[in-house]
């Protein structure tokens, strides 16, 4: 990975989830956290993250609605997304990696098991990068 700590949006409605969220990331990465799909939608306008944590249970926009837009632009569409929600049925998890997001976590979760699988995502990316660099076909 690179020197510079990489930047995850956290996007949630409960302000402490939000917090529990960035005392468990703020030593590894840079976190910006927001209260809602619209929010990450403007700091979208101003800076890219390498990974957004997203809810899927939100007022106005919950986050299906979220990632099915972040999906059809261009260029938001390859930053991966996990979930993190309540719900607990395997149809909810199912319906969120259809919809294009790399996991799907639990809530509540634990700080290992969240940094981890942010870790491997992260490294996914990470070696996605190299390979397409060396011009080596990626599937």
């Amino acid at each position: 990975m690179a020197d510079k700590q990489p930047i995850i949006f956290v996007v949630d409605d409960n302000e402490a989830n939000l917090t529990a969220c960035k005392q468990i990331l703020k030593s590894h990465y840079v976190v910006y956290p927001a209260l809602s799909a619209a929010k990450m939608f403007d700091l979208l306008k101003h800076v890219k993250p390498e990974m957004i944590l997203l809810d899927v249970e939100m007022p106005e926009m919950d986050g299906y609605e979220a990632i099915t837009l972040l999906k059809e632009n261009d260029a938001l569409r390859e930053i991966p997304v996990l979930f993190l929600s309540a719900r607990e049925d395997a149809a909810s998890e199912a319906e969120g990696i259809n919809l294009g997001a790399v996991d799907f976590i639990r809530k509540p979760f634990g700080s290992v098991l969240l940094l981890k699988r942010i870790e491997t995502q992260l490294s996914l990316v990470h070696y996605r990068k190299l390979l397409e660099e060396n011009n080596i076909p990626v599937t």
